[in-house]
């Protein structure tokens, strides 16, 4: 045999081992594929936060609990509900709020009025087992009952946000 005809077949077998190196590689990439993106489509539902008042907050308990779900970042609230001040420019009589020994991130609140969706107050951020009391509020408000969202968030051990809480507070500006 000559050497152009011993070129010609080792050629051919070259392509043929070629051609099925790349249809193994083509279906190893198609199986990967089809690994990482098998399931998209049965993502978990969004869970939303919920707002958690004295008139709710057994109920929400109990949910929870039937659930099982425990939140990443769970958050046990030490607070009172009711903030009175003696005038809208003075530390409040009685406002508490702590970061229980039992929690185990860090967080900050912000207080905003629920008529006017303004910011009434931003705290610090309150390490496990810390607490604020007697505080002033960062707006001068005028006499009278304000209704107030409270929003808690949780942060992690490099101070970015992990999830959030929210509470309604009341505040009472005395006459």
């Amino acid at each position: 045999m000559s050497e152009q005809e011993k070129s010609g077949k080792n050629g051919k077998g070259g392509r043929i081992a070629l051609a099925a190196c790349l249809v193994v590689i083509v279906a190893l990439l198609g199986a990967v594929v089809f690994l990482l993106f098998r399931g998209q489509d049965e993502e978990e539902p969004k869970r939303r936060n919920m707002v958690v008042n004295e008139d709710n907050v057994d109920e929400v308990l109990e949910s929870l609990a039937e659930e099982g779900y425990v939140p990443p970042g769970y958050y046990e609230v030490t607070m009172n509900s009711t903030w009175n001040f003696p005038s809208g420019d003075a530390p409040s009589e009685n406002a508490y709020v702590e970061n229980a020994t039992t929690n185990t991130n860090p967080v900050y609140f912000d207080v905003v009025r629920e008529d006017t969706g303004e910011t009434i107050y931003e705290s610090p951020i309150l390490p496990v087992g810390s607490h604020l009391e007697k505080f002033e509020l960062g707006t001068v408000l005028e006499a009278g009952t304000y209704d107030c969202l409270m929003t808690y968030h949780l942060l992690d051990e490099e101070e970015q946000e992990i999830s959030t809480l929210q509470i309604t507070v009341q505040i009472v500006i005395a006459q």
